[in-house]
Protein backbone atom coordinates (compact mmCIF):
# COMPACT_ATOMS: atom_id res chain seq x y z
CA UNK A 1 0.00 0.00 0.00
CA UNK A 2 2.85 2.36 0.90
CA UNK A 3 4.52 1.49 -2.39
CA UNK A 4 1.34 2.36 -4.30
CA UNK A 5 0.97 5.67 -2.47
CA UNK A 6 4.59 6.52 -3.27
CA UNK A 7 4.00 5.79 -6.97
CA UNK A 8 0.89 7.96 -7.04
CA UNK A 9 2.74 10.84 -5.41
CA UNK A 10 5.56 10.50 -7.95
CA UNK A 11 3.06 10.50 -10.80
CA UNK A 12 1.39 13.64 -9.46
CA UNK A 13 4.74 15.37 -9.07
CA UNK A 14 5.79 14.45 -12.60
CA UNK A 15 2.49 15.73 -13.94
CA UNK A 16 3.05 19.08 -12.26
CA UNK A 17 6.64 19.20 -13.41
CA UNK A 18 5.67 18.81 -17.05
CA UNK A 19 2.66 21.14 -17.00
CA UNK A 20 3.32 23.93 -19.45
CA UNK A 21 3.37 27.18 -17.45
CA UNK A 22 3.31 29.18 -20.68
CA UNK A 23 -0.29 28.09 -21.27
CA UNK A 24 -1.38 30.70 -18.70
CA UNK A 25 1.19 33.29 -19.72
CA UNK A 26 0.09 36.86 -20.27
CA UNK A 27 0.25 37.93 -23.92
CA UNK A 28 0.46 41.62 -24.80
CA UNK A 29 -1.56 42.73 -27.82
CA UNK A 30 -0.80 46.17 -29.26
CA UNK A 31 -3.71 48.32 -30.36
CA UNK A 32 -3.98 48.86 -34.11
CA UNK A 33 -4.57 52.62 -34.13
CA UNK A 34 -5.79 52.59 -37.72
CA UNK A 35 -8.47 49.98 -37.05
CA UNK A 36 -9.53 51.30 -33.62
CA UNK A 37 -11.94 54.17 -32.94
CA UNK A 38 -12.85 56.50 -30.11
CA UNK A 39 -16.15 58.32 -30.55
CA UNK A 40 -17.51 61.01 -28.24
CA UNK A 41 -21.02 62.31 -27.68
CA UNK A 42 -22.01 65.34 -25.59
CA UNK A 43 -25.46 66.84 -25.06
CA UNK A 44 -26.99 70.19 -24.20
CA UNK A 45 -30.56 71.36 -23.65
CA UNK A 46 -31.06 72.13 -27.34
CA UNK A 47 -29.39 69.06 -28.85
CA UNK A 48 -26.18 67.10 -28.97
CA UNK A 49 -22.81 66.97 -30.70
CA UNK A 50 -20.58 64.04 -31.59
CA UNK A 51 -17.27 63.27 -33.25
CA UNK A 52 -14.06 61.29 -32.95
CA UNK A 53 -10.64 61.36 -31.32
CA UNK A 54 -7.67 59.43 -32.73
CA UNK A 55 -6.21 56.68 -30.57
CA UNK A 56 -2.45 57.19 -30.34
CA UNK A 57 -1.46 53.89 -28.69
CA UNK A 58 -2.71 51.16 -26.39
CA UNK A 59 -2.39 47.56 -25.21
CA UNK A 60 -4.68 44.73 -24.19
CA UNK A 61 -3.03 42.06 -22.06
CA UNK A 62 -4.64 38.62 -22.14
CA UNK A 63 -4.21 35.32 -20.31
CA UNK A 64 -6.02 32.92 -22.65
CA UNK A 65 -9.49 34.52 -22.85
CA UNK A 66 -9.14 36.58 -19.65
CA UNK A 67 -8.38 40.27 -19.86
CA UNK A 68 -5.57 41.10 -17.42
CA UNK A 69 -4.82 44.75 -18.20
CA UNK A 70 -5.98 47.44 -20.61
CA UNK A 71 -4.67 50.86 -21.54
CA UNK A 72 -4.93 53.45 -24.29
CA UNK A 73 -3.76 56.95 -25.10
CA UNK A 74 -5.85 59.40 -27.13
CA UNK A 75 -4.59 62.30 -29.22
CA UNK A 76 -6.90 65.09 -28.02
CA UNK A 77 -5.57 67.51 -30.62
CA UNK A 78 -7.14 65.27 -33.29
CA UNK A 79 -10.67 65.86 -31.97
CA UNK A 80 -13.29 66.22 -34.71
CA UNK A 81 -16.93 67.30 -34.74
CA UNK A 82 -19.14 65.38 -37.18
CA UNK A 83 -22.76 66.30 -36.50
CA UNK A 84 -23.43 69.17 -38.90
CA UNK A 85 -22.75 72.81 -39.70
CA UNK A 86 -20.33 74.97 -37.74
CA UNK A 87 -18.12 72.01 -36.98
CA UNK A 88 -14.78 73.82 -37.26
CA UNK A 89 -15.93 76.63 -34.98
CA UNK A 90 -17.15 74.14 -32.37
CA UNK A 91 -13.96 72.12 -32.72
CA UNK A 92 -11.94 75.25 -31.98
CA UNK A 93 -13.98 75.86 -28.85
CA UNK A 94 -13.69 72.25 -27.63
CA UNK A 95 -9.91 72.31 -28.01
CA UNK A 96 -9.65 75.66 -26.18
CA UNK A 97 -9.12 76.25 -22.47
CA UNK A 98 -12.92 76.33 -21.94
CA UNK A 99 -12.93 72.60 -22.60
CA UNK A 100 -10.01 70.20 -23.26
CA UNK A 101 -7.14 72.71 -23.57
CA UNK A 102 -5.38 70.50 -26.10
CA UNK A 103 -2.30 72.71 -26.57
CA UNK A 104 -1.43 72.32 -22.90
CA UNK A 105 -2.78 68.76 -22.59
CA UNK A 106 -2.46 67.06 -26.00
CA UNK A 107 -3.22 63.54 -24.76
CA UNK A 108 -5.71 61.74 -22.54
CA UNK A 109 -4.93 58.31 -21.09
CA UNK A 110 -6.62 55.35 -19.45
CA UNK A 111 -4.94 52.53 -17.51
CA UNK A 112 -6.82 49.74 -15.76
CA UNK A 113 -6.20 49.01 -12.08
CA UNK A 114 -8.66 46.14 -11.54
CA UNK A 115 -10.50 43.84 -13.95
CA UNK A 116 -13.25 41.41 -12.95
CA UNK A 117 -14.76 38.84 -15.32
CA UNK A 118 -18.58 38.94 -15.38
CA UNK A 119 -19.05 35.74 -17.39
CA UNK A 120 -17.32 33.47 -19.89
CA UNK A 121 -18.47 35.47 -22.92
CA UNK A 122 -15.80 38.18 -22.70
CA UNK A 123 -17.71 40.60 -20.48
CA UNK A 124 -15.66 42.39 -17.83
CA UNK A 125 -16.03 45.16 -15.29
CA UNK A 126 -13.01 47.44 -15.52
CA UNK A 127 -11.76 49.89 -12.91
CA UNK A 128 -8.98 52.26 -13.88
CA UNK A 129 -7.49 55.74 -13.99
CA UNK A 130 -8.64 58.19 -16.64
CA UNK A 131 -6.44 61.26 -17.10
CA UNK A 132 -7.80 64.30 -18.94
CA UNK A 133 -6.25 67.80 -18.76
CA UNK A 134 -3.65 66.39 -16.38
CA UNK A 135 -6.34 65.38 -13.87
CA UNK A 136 -6.65 61.69 -12.96
CA UNK A 137 -9.88 60.14 -11.72
CA UNK A 138 -10.81 56.52 -11.03
CA UNK A 139 -13.67 55.32 -13.24
CA UNK A 140 -15.61 52.05 -13.62
CA UNK A 141 -17.26 50.69 -16.74
CA UNK A 142 -18.24 47.43 -18.45
CA UNK A 143 -16.48 46.15 -21.56
CA UNK A 144 -16.52 43.18 -23.89
CA UNK A 145 -13.05 41.92 -24.79
CA UNK A 146 -12.31 38.63 -26.52
CA UNK A 147 -9.94 36.93 -28.96
CA UNK A 148 -11.15 36.78 -32.54
CA UNK A 149 -9.23 35.58 -35.59
CA UNK A 150 -5.80 35.90 -33.98
CA UNK A 151 -6.57 39.40 -32.69
CA UNK A 152 -8.28 40.81 -29.61
CA UNK A 153 -11.42 42.91 -30.04
CA UNK A 154 -12.60 45.23 -27.28
CA UNK A 155 -15.62 47.52 -27.00
CA UNK A 156 -16.86 49.73 -24.18
CA UNK A 157 -19.17 52.67 -23.51
CA UNK A 158 -17.62 54.98 -20.91
CA UNK A 159 -19.60 57.77 -19.25
CA UNK A 160 -17.64 60.63 -17.73
CA UNK A 161 -18.47 63.80 -15.81
CA UNK A 162 -16.56 66.64 -17.48
CA UNK A 163 -16.51 68.70 -14.29
CA UNK A 164 -14.27 66.05 -12.71
CA UNK A 165 -11.65 67.26 -15.17
CA UNK A 166 -12.11 71.00 -14.57
CA UNK A 167 -14.37 71.52 -17.59
CA UNK A 168 -16.98 73.90 -16.17
CA UNK A 169 -18.16 75.89 -19.21
CA UNK A 170 -21.96 76.31 -18.97
CA UNK A 171 -22.25 73.62 -16.31
CA UNK A 172 -25.34 73.77 -14.12
CA UNK A 173 -23.20 72.85 -11.12
CA UNK A 174 -21.33 76.14 -11.31
CA UNK A 175 -23.56 78.53 -13.27
CA UNK A 176 -27.26 78.78 -12.28
CA UNK A 177 -30.07 79.96 -14.53
CA UNK A 178 -28.40 79.01 -17.81
CA UNK A 179 -31.72 78.06 -19.37
CA UNK A 180 -31.37 76.59 -22.84
CA UNK A 181 -27.64 77.47 -22.85
CA UNK A 182 -26.89 74.73 -20.31
CA UNK A 183 -24.50 71.95 -21.40
CA UNK A 184 -24.91 68.65 -19.58
CA UNK A 185 -21.95 67.52 -17.48
CA UNK A 186 -21.98 63.88 -18.55
CA UNK A 187 -20.50 62.86 -21.88
CA UNK A 188 -19.87 59.45 -23.39
CA UNK A 189 -16.90 57.77 -25.03
CA UNK A 190 -17.57 54.81 -27.30
CA UNK A 191 -14.33 52.83 -27.48
CA UNK A 192 -13.62 50.15 -30.07
CA UNK A 193 -10.14 48.58 -29.94
CA UNK A 194 -8.54 46.10 -32.30
CA UNK A 195 -5.25 44.69 -31.03
CA UNK A 196 -2.69 42.19 -32.38
CA UNK A 197 0.59 40.65 -31.23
Amino acid sequence: MKHLTFLLLCAAFMGLAFTNPASNAVVVYKVDTGASTLKWTAAKVTGKHFGKVTIKSGTLEMSKTKLVKASFEANMASLTVEDGGGNERLRGHLTSDDFFSTEKHPTATFTSTKITAKDKSGNFTIVGNMTIKGITKSITFDANVKPEGGKVMGTAAIKLDRTDYDIKFRSGKFFPDLGDKLIYDEFELEVSLVAAK
